[in-house]
């Protein structure tokens, strides 16, 4: 059900006269910012259960303070007011914030069941979607965040977020809801002061902290062919064009203990493997979705995750960029994933990778990621993992309570699944997917047959 847009607005940064400037702020891209310049958005939407929450309060109360906060988080996360600018006579892109830059917030209402769309059941991928606003991308222009708040009156609101990856990676995107929520919570709702935020949710935004050789980012730069148009091949920025999205996509959101993940590691006998909750997890979702999706046993498979390059580069939580290497798996055909075996296989194929990481530096890590993708076949079945167990999203209290649930959106146009801490905070792991029909029947049935077999076990 399409929400109706009540109004919307532009929420600039909040000014401060001993420091701004009527000069632009212009941010550097990194080599690591490169590989995400012409990345699908990230779009995702934070659910918040309040049962009798009025249309009077939510205008008078919930939503000036929403708004007001933002604006005074923005003051310390100037670049996401910006925009990423491609000049014809640039080598590469680079983030420019004027003056007048802002943040669009779009403000609507829903009559659906609050109740149904933030569960973690099979829902319609469709009511989803509605929820999050789109960046405004172009060749040479990107808007780089928009906000899209919506109330369920006498039921909730949730808070729809669009964000461009070569800003921030998602270490960057919680930092920046915990700050907006810390702002929130922390206003004297008549006052409406500005408030500093605590060195945790304080951005560094100095790019000069990553540093390479120059012969390597003209090697990044020159090795992206993706920067070129697949129909014209001129220079773009815009994200390579996706197929009709599936009216019958349906997602669901699946919990795994910190009990089930012990007792999936006592299936695998190999002493040498690297039997972390990333690895469990990951092995399990992996080749449930290789046998749902029905995948020919002599199709060459390719999985992919992120591995957070900030120790490596001795860079601080807090830097506000990106710090993520992806990381491919290949060289395998799906029969490896197929036979009883196939969680067996799919953890020791993620542990060898995991462990292989400790002996390369992020260059290293990058250009085997280049060179993997040269070896990559085009009938190739791709499955990646975006999110992390360790971020943190559910601790993002605006003042109203801790989100009752928390999706991306955005994995309906490429093949991908979500992975978040659980809402408890206690170790294990959330799983998001968002399959066709005829896909999720037998996931869901394959993902629960197996834990079963594994709990009859251990009786």
């Amino acid at each position: 059900m399409e929400p109706k847009v009540i109004k919307i607005s532009h929420i600039s940064p909040a000014t401060d006269p001993a420091h701004d400037s009527l000069d632009p702020f212009i941010l550097p891209l990194t080599f690591l910012d490169l590989r995400w310049v012409r990345s699908y958005p990230s779009q995702q939407v934070i659910f918040y259960k309040l049962p009798h929450l009025s249309h009077e309060f939510f205008h008078s109360v919930l939503l000036p303070k929403l708004e007001r906060s933002l604006s005074l988080a923005l003051r310390h996360y100037i670049p996401l007011a910006g925009h990423l600018t491609w000049n014809q006579q640039d080598p590469k892109p680079r983030v420019i914030v004027s003056h007048h830059d802002t943040v669009k917030l779009t403000v609507s209402e829903s009559n659906a069941d609050f109740h149904f769309i933030s569960s973690k059941g099979l829902r319609p991928q469709s009511e989803l979607r509605v929820l999050v606003p789109e960046l405004s991308i172009s060749c040479d222009s990107a808007s780089l965040y928009a906000l899209q708040i919506t109330l369920f009156p006498n039921q909730g609101f949730c808070i729809g977020l669009a964000e461009h990856h070569v800003l921030k990676d998602g270490t960057g995107s919680i930092m920046f809801i915990n700050a907006w929520a810390h702002v929130c919570k922390s206003l004297d709702h008549v006052a409406m002061n500005l408030t500093s935020l605590p060195k945790e949710f304080t951005p560094i935004i100095d790019r000069t902290l990553i540093n390479v050789r120059p012969s390597f980012e003209s090697k990044v730069l020159e090795s992206m062919s993706y920067f070129l148009d697949e129909k014209n091949g001129k220079r773009t920025m815009k994200p390579p064009q996706v197929g009709e999205i599936c009216n019958d996509l349906v997602r669901i959101t699946l919990e795994m203990t910190q009990e089930t993940v012990d007792k999936l590691k006592e299936q695998v006998t190999r002493e040498s493997t690297h039997l972390s909750t990333f690895v469990i997890v990951n092995a399990y979702v992996w080749s449930c979705l290789v046998k749902a999706r029905g995948v020919n046993e002599e199709r060459p498979l390719r999985f992919m995750y992120a591995a957070d390059c900030r120790n490596r580069l001795d860079i601080p939580k807090r830097y506000l960029g990106n710090c993520l290497v992806l990381i491919n798996c290949i060289g395998y055909k799906a029969n490896k994933l197929l036979g009883r075996d196939g969680f067996i296989n799919a953890v020791e194929i993620l542990s060898d990778s995991v462990k292989g990481l400790g002996s390369q530096g992020t260059e290293e890590l990058l250009e085997s990621y280049f060179d993997g993708m040269k070896q990559v076949q085009t009938d190739t079945h791709v499955e990646s993992v975006s999110g992390s167990n360790r971020l943190g999203f559910y601790k993002a209290d605006f003042g109203w309570g801790k989100p009752v649930n928390h999706e991306i959106v955005s994995i309906d146009k490429y093949p991908a699944y979500s992975m978040w801490e659980r809402r408890d905070e206690t170790d294990g792991a959330e799983i998001g997917l968002c399959l066709k029909k005829s896909e999720m029947e037998p996931f869901i049935s394959l993902f629960k047959h197996g834990l079963e077999i594994i709990e009859s076990q251990s009786v």
